[in-house]
């Protein structure tokens, strides 16, 4: 992977790290601020399912950091590949269930850093 291309993939891991700690620590405090057309009273009984939530995005973000440390060009190609993949996805799942800048947010920077990852690779596999 090229240099853009890992910071590409730490930047979105950033991001899930984040949005897990949202999702886990502070839904109750800072969800109310984030998504205001949500009414007040439904923050803390679903304080659970977020941090559910916050769990799965901890495991994107987990994954695309541990693509970062993969020595092996083919294998750290794979696994950026699958978590990013992993990331659009949600994105689109999420612009179509809940709101359309989840897309912007999650579903577009994924897929710049999986083209940064494969033309990366691709530089790679050439000069071996």
């Amino acid at each position: 992977m090229n240099r853009i291309a890992m910071l590409l993939v730490g930047l979105i891991a950033a991001l899930h790290f984040y949005i897990a700690w949202f999702e886990i620590f502070a839904w109750t405090t800072r969800g109310p601020e984030v998504f205001s057309t949500l009414p007040m009273n439904l923050f803390e009984p679903t304080q659970s399912m977020a941090a559910n939530q916050g769990l799965y995005n901890a495991f994107l973000a987990a994954g695309l950091s541990w693509s970062l440390f993969i020595r092996n060009a083919e294998w750290r190609f794979k696994v950026a590949t699958c978590f990013l993949s992993f990331v659009a996805v949600a994105g689109i799942f999420g612009a179509v269930t809940v709101s359309q800048k989840i897309i912007v947010v999650q579903t577009v920077p994924a897929t710049i850093a999986l083209i940064f990852v494969y033309l990366g690779y691709r530089q790679t596999a050439r000069a071996a």
